[in-house]
């Protein structure tokens, strides 16, 4: 935890995490945060598990009170382009340069090191016992749903606003009868048989398969 890497004399300790990996639209977003060791931010639960408005409201008083905070974007393309793993460490990568300070060690939820430095730390439910991570979860989620929204503007059949980019009834429909918009990741397998309208298909040497 960030107590006890401090404790260890490593000032710096920053939580990241990511969202938007199962989206169909949109890009991945990797949130880095860096809090202070003698503060508390409550109701510090993973993004998903709070509503909007909670999220919302505790992105203000997040940003507010954090020593450091950065997002880091890897866009549709370059999810189409570099395949999921290398756009997740290219979206941490920005995140963490986006501190503006290098960071003595880093908290990654899950049980995948996509930093890779050698100073990292692993966490699986990383969002529940990790401050830094709960809120570079809120952050990241904040960010990237404001992304969406504003882009619902632009793509109103897909329903962004609702949905975020992940997979839902309406959205399904939408590719179905329009085929994909420009910000929906083309290389992936569910794209197979979508109509095209104009819109080149995304090849990779490695497709993305379908586990997503």
């Amino acid at each position: 935890s960030e107590r006890a890497r401090g404790e260890r004399g490593e000032r710096s300790v920053v939580g990241t995490d990511e969202v938007g990996r199962g989206a169909r639209a949109g890009p991945l977003t990797i949130g880095a945060v860096g809090l202070p060791m003698n503060r508390r931010v409550y109701k510090r639960r993973d993004s998903k598990l709070l509503t909007e408005v909670e999220r919302e409201s505790l992105f203000e008083r997040i940003v507010e009170w954090v020593d450091l905070w950065s997002i880091g974007h890897a866009t549709h393309e370059e999810c189409d382009l570099l395949g999921m793993s290398e756009a997740q460490r290219l979206a941490a990568r920005r995140a963490l340069e986006g501190l503006g300070v290098e960071a003595d060690h880093v908290l990654v939820d899950g049980n995948w090191d996509f930093i890779g430095n050698g100073r990292t730390t692993t966490l699986i439910k990383g969002d529940a016992r990790s401050l830094s991570i709960a809120s570079a979860s809120i952050l990241a989620k904040v960010t990237r749903d404001r992304m969406m929204r504003a882009d619902d503007e632009h793509f109103p059949a897909f329903n962004f606003r609702g949905n975020k980019g992940y997979p839902c009834p309406i959205h399904t429909a939408a590719l179905q009868v329009a085929g994909p918009s420009m910000i929906h990741r083309r290389s992936w397998a569910f794209m197979d048989g979508l109509p095209w309208n104009g819109l080149r298909r995304q090849e990779r040497p490695t497709p993305q398969g379908t586990l997503f």
